[in-house]
């Protein structure tokens, strides 16, 4: 049986993009030709590929096991393509990443990936993790690397951490006053896990400052505006863990995950290794 790289190429961006109208203007195709690729194989391979409903496009189990067999024809049709005919194959791949991780050891990610992969182009967007949570949900984005929304259980962590408390080196609080607190504006998952730690433990507080970026927070914290509850691995420059240990509650834990469109998704899949791999002990710089 020969099934024609057309078919294949149509059923790898529906299982990508989980739309057959996505696919489609990925493509550059009608949506009735993808609709056509699609039934062509089902037809040609004896199964269904597809579970479709009104709501979402999902993969079958055969059409868990047709990604791989998919994925490898077009890449060695790719490589033969570019070898005797000179047309070298480019791919994008819109990233997203938690801000605070951006501003720390991001470009050496970057850098390592482009030099494995220098055929991908990256679209990069760099935001809070409850917006990238929703950009990647809506199909806006293909990997993102944030920490984890609470109750979502996808992904592949990076690390796991308990947050702290941060301000300006010497930065001290006043028993006898609400913690001035400095937080991003909501959706937050730093936020919401900071007043949640200050009404479990019934201590007064108040909102000194919120921002919408990193900058802004970090201005707020030199200024001595108050405290914010932050990864104490990427605690940024000029800022440093909060010594009032005795007064503070505790935050609880956090992990950072990177969140990609699949096993099939072979250039996905290599940035989520290289952005995981560069939090390991061995490859992961000092932030104390």
């Amino acid at each position: 049986m020969e099934v024609p790289p057309s078919l294949l190429k149509s059923f790898l961006a529906v299982a990508r993009e989980r739309s057959f109208t996505a696919a489609a203007k990925s493509l550059d195709l009608r949506q009735s030709t993808i609709s056509q690729h699609i039934q062509k194989l089902e037809q040609m391979v004896g199964c269904r590929l597809f579970v479709r409903d009104t709501h979402a496009v999902t993969l079958t189990a055969d059409g868990d096991a047709m990604c791989d067999f998919a994925a490898s024809v077009i890449e060695a049709n790719e490589r033969m393509s570019s070898y005797f005919f000179g047309t070298a194959h480019r791919e994008k791949l819109r990233l997203g990443i938690s801000e605070d991780f951006a501003v720390s050891q991001l470009a050496d990610v970057l850098r390592a990936f482009r030099n494995e992969h220098p055929e991908v182009d990256l679209e990069l967007a760099v935001g809070l993790s409850s917006a990238l949570y929703q950009r990647y949900d809506s199909g806006e984005l293909d990997v993102i690397f944030a920490k984890r929304r609470s109750g979502d259980t996808r992904g592949e962590v990076a690390w796991t951490e308990e947050l702290a408390w941060i301000s300006r080196p010497g930065f001290s609080l006043n028993p006898d006053e609400p913690v001035p607190l400095v937080a991003y504006a909501p959706p937050s998952i730093t936020r919401t896990l900071a007043v949640a730690a200050l009404e479990a433990a019934r201590r007064p507080w108040r909102m000194a400052c919120s921002s919408g970026s990193l900058n802004g927070l970090r201005a707020a914290l030199v200024a001595g505006l108050g405290i914010a509850a932050h990864s104490a691995r990427l605690i940024p420059d000029g800022l440093a863990v909060v010594d009032d240990e005795l007064t503070l509650p505790h935050l609880g834990e956090v992990e950072f995950v990177a969140l990609g469109p699949g096993r099939h998704h072979r250039s996905a899949n290599a940035l989520i290794s290289a952005l995981v791999d560069s939090t390991t002990p061995e490859t992961a710089p000092n932030f104390e």
